[in-house]
């Protein structure tokens, strides 16, 4: 039953109650008197507006005329294909507008296709609180942490990243990270030949104590080898202080295996901060990966003012792993199935319901027709991360001939490439260096490096990262031949307002913290004639996951300290806290 007619049917059958009442002569309270009829005339008069006439018109029912209206805006667009879209354009522009639309008067302006116009009104912050005790002693610490992680070069960084923030929950001395050589990448590559390992532990000093290696006085004490063990997928800090804290204290010395994604995604601000000092400032790469990807972002930079990076992740192993289908028939199927064998729990999908809900890779060729769409010029420069392409260069024609200046770090390198092509990780590491640094990152899935690549373009400035609105675009690519292409391009603009790495996405809890890191990204304040306010300090600043109206930092900032002061110490009783 519609609102208003639910509304209607009870106004009159108030006003029936009520008349009847009053011709039988009986008050509210059953007794016929005086006061009482003045009680029902009254009742009587509130609802009149209801039609408490024969002769008034009985109101319409709006609920049945909204219906009838989306029934024919949908017959309409079955015909067109044009409405639906429009119409959510529409929806989005006067209900759910964003901050920044309201801040210009409510005028849906344009796509900087290279830029933010709001991104130098945040800037990254991640430094220790003043109440964030300092690294408790190797010999003071509650035993040394073994850390085992997992998969590819991003996917092992995030463990690597929650694996320092465990060791302080636990108090523990964090013994250097242990890569993975067994996934599919095999790349032998340890620790020390990708990330500069004593910057590692010379940086983070003050959070948490590392070392190289559990000492040898240690290992001869102990009556039995390292307790090895799997913690569940993103476990509470409380699961580490029940679980693991008594076994590192009895045992001295405690490995975790496979250790990725195992820690909570929500956690106290100064670790949240704490995995960003890791991610955005300990882990930096060895001088010879270092020095190579800089290279190649100084040869962008001199054939472009402006350049793209495109991270395609078209790779035989995440069509596999995604399960979809692409059009090569018998072929790609056996192909992908044999690879996907691999992972002996994935489940069976069907690739039309994982396109449909944007669970699918874009192909190169959609890749490139959603950047033309949204403004990029044919002779935008592009440089396109990967590794072997699935189909090889006959995926990546359409590409080639939609942007010709096209460029990957085999073609920028040539031999000084050499040394890293037997290292899988080294060469995802080149990548993710011109990446970072490139004015426009595309990507094409939301795996780990899209994520984190994300997450740190947010952290240094909001510098544009576009992600397919996966979802949508499918449908738009396969209707495509239906209409024109300035048709096309105002429908793709549309699917990716939201989806352009505008500060206006960062939510508190939005996704992954690695990919929206938000409290590690602090607004500037306002003068009050809105001009931003030089003279603001560190002591000043105020995450965006933790304060919303930016005129009132100052008067907040005191009320902001002692709740964060609180939290310690609601944590604090155990294993000297979870800002230990």
């Amino acid at each position: 039953m519609g609102v208003s007619k639910a509304w209607r049917l009870s106004l009159i059958s108030a006003n029936k109650l009520a008349l009847f009442q009053n011709l039988n002569g009986y008050g509210s309270n059953g007794k016929n008197n005086d006061d009482d009829d003045d009680n029902a005339n009254k009742l009587q008069a509130c609802w009149r507006p209801t039609a408490t006439t024969p002769l008034q018109r009985k109101p319409i029912s709006w609920s049945l005329v909204c219906g009838l209206m989306l029934f024919g805006l949908g017959l309409i667009s079955l015909f067109t294909g044009h409405v639906a879209s429009d119409l959510e354009w529409c929806s989005q522009r006067f209900v759910n507008r964003s901050f920044y639309s309201r801040l210009d008067g409510g005028r849906r302006e344009p796509i900087d296709i290279w830029e933010s116009k709001y991104s130098k009104n945040f800037y990254g912050c991640s430094e220790r609180g003043r109440h964030f005790a300092p690294a408790v002693h190797e010999r003071s610490s509650n035993g040394y942490l073994l850390i085992a992680t997992s998969g590819g070069l991003n996917q092992q960084r995030t463990g690597i990243t929650d694996a320092v923030v465990v060791a302080r929950i636990l108090n523990a001395t964090l013994v250097v990270p242990e890569l993975d050589h067994h996934s599919y990448w095999k790349d032998n590559s340890d620790f020390i030949n990708i990330f500069d390992v004593n910057w590692f532990i010379s940086s983070l000093a003050k959070d948490v104590t590392i070392v190289k290696r559990v000492p040898d006085k240690v290992m001869r004490s102990m009556e039995k080898p390292p307790y090895t063990m799997r913690v569940p997928r993103k476990s509470a800090p409380e699961y580490y202080l029940d679980q693991v804290l008594p076994l590192l204290l009895r045992r001295r010395v405690v490995q975790l295996t496979k250790f990725d994604y195992r820690l909570a995604n929500n956690l106290d601000e100064e670790l949240q901060k704490l995995r960003c000092r890791v991610n955005y400032r300990a882990l930096r790469f060895t001088k010879p990966i270092k020095g190579l990807g800089q290279k190649l972002v100084l040869r962008m930079q001199e054939m472009a003012k402006r350049f793209i990076a495109v991270h395609l992740r078209f790779e035989p192993d995440m069509l596999a792993f995604s399960g979809c289908y692409y059009g090569g028939g018998e072929k790609e199927r056996y192909e992908l199935g044999e690879i996907r064998k691999r992972w002996a729990t994935l489940p069976d999908l069907s690739p039309e319901g994982e396109r449909k809900r944007g669970k699918c890779p874009l192909t190169p060729h959609e890749v490139g027709l959603m950047l033309r769409a949204l403004g990029f010029a044919n002779d935008t420069y592009l440089y396109v991360a990967s590794g072997e392409i699935y189909g090889g260069e006959e995926t990546l024609r359409p590409l080639r001939e939609l942007f010709p200046n096209f460029y990957t770090k085999e073609m920028l390198a040539g031999e000084e490439l050499k040394p890293f092509l037997p290292f899988s990780s080294r060469l995802a590491a080149i990548d993710y260096i011109v990446c970072d640094k490139s004015d426009v990152f595309v990507t094409n899935n939301n795996g780990n490096m899209a994520k984190i690549l994300a997450g740190r373009r947010r952290y240094m400035g909001h510098k544009r990262t576009i992600r397919p609105n996966a979802k949508k675009l499918s449908a738009l690519f396969m209707a495509r031949h239906k209409m024109d292409w300035d048709t096309f391009a105002r429908k793709v603009k549309s699917c990716q307002r939201g989806f352009m790495g505008d500060p206006d996405e960062m939510r508190l809890g939005r996704g992954e913290f690695q990919e929206f890191p938000y409290s590690c990204i602090c607004k500037k304040p306002f003068n009050d004639n809105g001009t931003i306010y030089n003279g603001y300090h560190l002591s000043d600043q105020v995450a965006m996951g933790s304060e919303t109206n930016i005129k009132s930092a100052y008067d907040d900032k005191n009320q902001a300290s002692e709740s964060t002061n609180t939290k310690k110490e609601k944590h604090g009783s155990r294993a000297d806290g979870l800002g230990r």
